[in-house]
């Protein structure tokens, strides 16, 4: 579940990152006009990318290594806490497209993080 949780990561933001860091009209409707908020967001989406591609090559690579599970779940339960915290703090959050997707991250995350639990007992 590691790989499926920062495959999903890659496999989102790439092109959320790529939309946002050219300015992509289409995405006004859904983030709003370019604004040093929207740019903050870019930046931690970017950041999220980084950590997960970097953690996904290293998962790959060393399966075995005795940091990479503690990593791994540092990053998700960030994630899974700020996604759910976007249905309270958007206005009209369960309606908006990117509250939902991020519940639905969270959710798949939170699978993950279980799974990550489970393996320490």
């Amino acid at each position: 579940m590691i790989l499926v949780s920062l495959g999903l990561n890659v496999l989102v933001l790439v092109p959320v990152t790529a939309l946002l860091a050219g300015g992509t009209p289409g995405l006004r409707a859904v983030f709003g006009e370019r604004t040093p908020a929207r740019d903050i967001l870019l930046a931690i989406y970017a950041a999220i990318l980084a950590a997960s591609a970097v953690l996904m090559g290293a998962a790959l690579v060393l399966s075995d290594a005795p940091w990479l599970t503690g990593a791994v779940g540092a990053l998700l339960a960030v994630q899974v806490v700020y996604k759910g915290l976007t249905a309270l703090t958007v206005r009209n959050g369960l309606r908006h497209p990117v509250v939902l997707a991020n519940l639905a991250i969270a959710v798949v995350h939170l699978i993950t993080l279980i799974g990550i639990a489970a393996a320490f007992r």
